[in-house]
């Protein structure tokens, strides 16, 4: 199943045929935030979240994870998810533009990527979705590499070792298996680093996570397995693909599992560098589940109004990554009015910059999707490659007969 793969539509929460009229009337009334909360525990979205920093931005304590981090580290994560969001918010105007073929935004998950991403050492190796653009950005993957990507133009842009930064997947849940398998060729060749993780709540769903769960926890692999948790699959909500929080599956396969508010930066960096040494030191795998909430549509192919109600976004809105850390740093007087203007000219340079680059880039080769399918050629491929030709050339003859 690919990320384009899951049909787009409606999360009709319709009753059966013997619903009475007024209980029909009362369904179609309820919000569909309000439905799609029928069906799970009351407990699920209350149990403890490992939190550092509230949405009004105060800081708290936790008495399992803590962080002391000193004031330029976090005026730099600010920096992260500042320019991180910007990146991700010119691609999606670039792909409305016809820039790009296709975007999928990471708005709202900010803290997530960037806290779990600087807890990273250099010879720890991530395996990304699709959607890991804070990640790529901690690792030093420049962002026109996923853009060209994206374009079409290239087939990942980086080299995945130069990085330790695997290059995107878009098949759900199957870099999991990829990441296990690595972290046990670690693990073998005595190494000390680890490897992390990133997939979905919906990826959760799929048997290839299970597998990745099954076989990390019997080899003890040096493995983090980092959910976000951005509450919906596509159009499906969380409560259609578990019936209890993520975090609480990883006992039944033999390892630990956490909560982290995914909107706090404090707490992901803290929770992520613990489950990072854990590994390291032979303790094996750790399911972190990052609570948080994908604020924009799925992808740019995607509409996010058909299934979502709009007081679900507003709540989460006041839970802003970026805005809560920023208030705690004004209090602190960690930041002043000069810094924050300077991170705004760097965020505005950084668009400029991204916006050039790809409109720079050549536009794709229509006829390389024909090329390396098969080592020897394929009759078929030879078929399709001329009908394809052909019709790209009846555009060329248009062109010229309106010339005419």
């Amino acid at each position: 199943m690919t990320v384009e793969g899951t049909a787009q539509r409606k999360n009709t929460r319709g009753g059966s045929k013997r619903t009475t009229a007024a209980k029909a009337t009362s369904a179609k009334k309820a919000s569909p935030a309000k439905a799609r909360n029928s069906g799970r525990p009351e407990q699920a979205e209350q149990d403890q979240l490992v939190q550092l920093l509230t949405p009004e931005g105060k800081r708290v304590e936790h008495p399992d994870y803590s962080i002391d981090l000193s004031p330029d580290e976090l005026r730099g994560l600010y920096r992260d998810m500042v320019l991180t969001r910007k990146f991700d918010a010119e691609a999606t105007t670039l792909q409305r533009q016809g820039e790009l073929g296709l975007w999928a935004s990471l708005l709202g998950q900010e803290a997530a990527q960037i806290g779990s991403g600087r807890a990273l050492r250099d010879d720890d190796y991530v395996f990304p979705t699709y959607r890991e653009h804070g990640v790529a950005w901690c690792r030093g993957v420049d962002p026109t590499n996923l853009l060209g990507m994206f374009r079409g133009v290239n087939h990942g842009g980086w080299d995945p070792s130069t990085n330790n930064f695997h290059l995107y997947t878009i098949v759900i849940g199957s870099q999991t298996l990829h990441a296990t398998g690595y972290a046990m060729g670690v693990q073998k060749d005595g190494a000390d680093s680890a490897v992390i993780a990133y997939f979905g709540d919906g990826a959760s769903s799929q048997g290839d996570v299970a597998e990745s769960f099954t076989f990390s926890a019997v080899y003890n692999a040096p493995v983090v397995f980092f959910c976000q948790n951005n509450q919906w699959a596509i159009s499906e909500p969380t409560e259609k693909q578990t019936r209890v929080p993520l975090y609480q599956r990883a006992r039944g396969f033999g390892f630990p599992g956490v909560r982290v508010d995914g909107n706090d930066v404090l707490a992901c960096l803290a929770v992520t560098r613990a489950a990072l040494e854990r590994a390291r030191t032979g303790q094996g795998p750790m399911l972190i589940e990052a609570f948080t909430y994908r604020m924009g549509a799925h992808t740019t192919s995607d509409d996010p109004t058909k299934y979502r109600a709009d007081e679900e976004r507003a709540a989460w809105e006041a839970k802003d990554p970026i805005l809560r850390l920023r208030t705690y740093l004004e209090a602190e007087g960690i930041v002043d009015e000069a810094y924050l203007a300077s991170i705004d000219e760097e965020r505005e340079a950084l668009g400029k910059r991204v916006r050039d680059a790809v409109r720079a880039m050549p536009d794709p080769d229509d006829m390389a999707i024909f090329e390396n399918v098969y080592a020897d050629g394929h009759a078929l491929v030879d078929e399709e490659r001329a009908q394809f030709a052909a019709y790209q050339a009846s555009f060329v003859d248009a062109d010229a007969a309106e010339g005419n």
